[in-house]
């Protein structure tokens, strides 16, 4: 692929706001020197060209090669294939870099090559099973294309995690409520369920969670069907709900206009926490429903959000 097709590959990505709701996603194809395919949400992709000139610096972390200057920013440039346990002899400094935006953090990601773009209903995307322990945790969803081959989606925010450390969860004053309140969250991130429920437990609230959307929907409406059956207002036993937009089988938008659709769940906000925190996102988030939208992860600004909805 030249450059010119790698351009017009990201154009016209406004149009993809109109996948909000679709159940579908559009993943960019890459590989890393092996026979394996990985994958990364289209959205959080900003540009994708050759390497370029990297600035060594001491003390890096490992998989970090070093920092770039982009149109007067300086980036730290991550080699994903030092991340994970591959097959076969991958290259140390991948031909391609893809340059993309997680949690108000742009980043240069180093591949071997990028492929193409292909759009996939989220019902089909799966969580990795025990087969694929090597790197569980890096990656978070397997999707099987026709023909069986299989597409890897990487975990960034656990690979970033690893590379620079997980983030901190300072001193967070607790929330005025009631001592059995309860906020639901779905991520199929294991770092950001780790920090959400910090955030909570500082919060002084309980919390209830699902690891994808179509798991979160499921334990929901059982507990809508229970609060029916004793008279229950749900707002009584969930007074917030938290997603994240990107999940398997089921993502955050689907997820959200599926509760915003059951009248049963009125009066319980919807917040989304997504490392896609471009514009772009944040209005499919808002075309859908969610009362409000966070960008991962800062644990003042999420608990700043939630507060005053779990204090109502």
């Amino acid at each position: 692929m030249n450059l010119a097709d790698k351009k017009n590959l990201l154009e016209s990505v406004d149009a993809r706001t109109k996948l909000a709701g679709s159940n579908q996603m559009e993943i960019l194809l890459f590989s890393l020197g092996t026979r394996e395919t990985f994958g990364i949400n289209v959205f959080k992709v900003r540009e994708v060209g050759r390497t370029p000139h990297i600035t060594r610096t001491p003390n890096m972390p490992r998989g970090v090669e070093g920092l770039i200057s982009l149109r007067g920013n300086v980036i730290p440039v991550l080699s994903l294939s030092s991340f994970l346990q591959l097959d076969g002899e991958a290259p140390a400094i991948g031909k391609s870099m893809m340059v993309a935006e997680y949690s108000r953090r742009t980043l240069g990601f180093l591949v071997d090559e990028v492929d193409r773009i292909i759009r996939v209903d989220w019902e089909k995307v799966k969580a990795p099973e025990s087969v694929l322990v090597a790197n569980q945790g890096l990656i978070s969803a397997v999707i099987e294309l026709e023909g069986g081959h299989l597409v890897s989606i990487l975990d960034v925010e656990q690979i970033l995690a690893n590379a620079f450390g997980e983030a901190v969860v300072v001193d967070i004053a607790p929330a005025s409520v009631e001592e059995d309140t309860t906020v639901f969250f779905a991520d199929d991130s294991i770092v950001a369920r780790k920090k959400i429920a910090e955030v909570l437990d500082k919060l002084g609230v309980k919390h209830k969670h699902a690891t994808n959307g179509a798991e979160a929907l499921s334990r929901l409406q059982a507990i809508a069907a229970h609060c029916q059956q004793i008279h229950k207002s749900v707002r009584d036993e969930i007074r917030l709900i938290l997603v994240d937009a990107e999940m398997p089988e089921m993502d955050g938008y689907v997820l959200t206009k599926n509760i915003k659709a059951d009248p049963r769940f009125d009066g319980v906000p919807v917040v989304m926490h997504s490392s896609l925190s471009s514009e772009a996102n944040r209005a499919m988030g808002k075309a859908v429903g969610v009362d409000a939208y966070v960008g991962k992860f800062d644990a003042e600004i999420l608990a700043d959000t939630l507060r005053p909805l779990v204090e109502r």
